[in-house]
């Protein structure tokens, strides 16, 4: 049985018990001894290491290359048709004209002017508007006509030339003479005498009694 302390060491022993001073402080550190509790050992855990979770190191994205440029397009050069011209046109006389085809009348009239004014239909080039229609002025002057008669409406820039109509009109090593219809003027006698004063004019032809 453990004693745990002098009180109850007393009561177990009726006669009373003198002891020693060397006695009784052994017995006391016995007894602190004995009532001292041993503190459990504590387990200690494992000491788990902390290892940071693994960075995610992402890919580095990719470098879009520059689009290549398109390889520019070859551009052919449209090289146009030259303006198609009835006659030989040997003298660069050309002549313009409103109607799609000349009648038999009004072509007798015209050939007989040309060769009163000391030239030939050999010698002449005729030209139908509708063969104007859409071409430049670049493509006319690659004609190189140096005596133009422009008889009725046409659709080509030759109209922007000031020239005023029965007038003989120069522009640097070409001249002009604008006029009605061949239609009209075969139509009316006084157009024909009109148009014959300028023609005079234009070949420097001595007028007639």
């Amino acid at each position: 049985m453990e004693i745990d302390s002098l009180e109850a060491l007393k009561s177990l022993i009726e006669e009373e018990i003198y002891l020693i001073p060397e006695d009784r402080e052994a017995i006391l550190a016995q007894l602190e001894t004995q009532s001292i509790e041993t503190p459990a050992a504590t387990t200690a855990e494992p000491i788990q290491a902390i290892v940071p979770a693994a960075t995610e190191v992402s890919a580095p994205a990719p470098k879009h290359s520059e689009p290549r440029s398109a390889p520019l397009p070859v551009v052919e050069e449209v090289v146009s048709e030259p303006i198609p011209v009835r006659g030989n046109f040997s003298k660069g006389l050309l002549i313009l004209h409103e109607e799609s085809s000349l009648p038999a009348d009004v072509m007798e009239m015209l050939v007989k002017m040309i060769n009163a004014c000391g030239h030939s239909m050999n010698e002449v080039g005729l030209l139908a508007s509708e063969y104007l229609e859409g071409r430049s002025m670049e493509d006319f002057q690659n004609l190189n006509a140096h005596t133009i008669l422009k008889f009725g409406r046409v659709k080509h820039p030759i109209n922007a030339v000031p020239a005023r109509p029965y007038e003989v009109y120069s522009e640097k090593e070409t001249e002009f003479l604008f006029a009605d219809s061949l239609t009209v003027i075969a139509e009316e006698v006084a157009l024909k005498k009109k148009l014959w004063t300028s023609l005079q004019v234009l070949f420097n032809l001595t007028k007639s009694t």
